[in-house]
């Protein structure tokens, strides 16, 4: 059994989750909008896992934020060469690695 999750869902998924999250409204939305992308191109469906989630992406502000965490990562071309990204107006997401 299957529930279609919209993207209402999807943030009261990840507030009950965890109350202090690290993303923002419109991280959420960037990533819930990547894995409704993900799905279709793969062609099956994503089970939510919010830990899961959680667990696996960062949202960062810029760039800059993201180099105290990274400090190898000097330009945008060298974070795609490294993992999966996601740009957003706000922000982006990576896939940690």
């Amino acid at each position: 059994m299957k529930t279609t999750v919209n993207f209402y869902d999807f943030t009261q998924a990840w507030d009950e989750y965890n109350h202090e999250t690290s993303f923002t409204y419109e991280g959420k939305r960037a990533l819930f909008e990547y894995l409704e992308q993900l799905e279709q191109d793969i062609g099956e469906e994503i089970e939510l896992d919010i830990v899961a989630l959680d667990c696996e992406f960062e949202e960062y502000a810029d760039l800059d934020e993201l180099k105290a965490n990274y400090p190898d990562i000097e330009t945008l071309g060298d974070l795609y060469d490294n993992t999966q990204v996601i740009e957003f107006d706000g922000g982006l997401i990576i896939s940690e690695f």
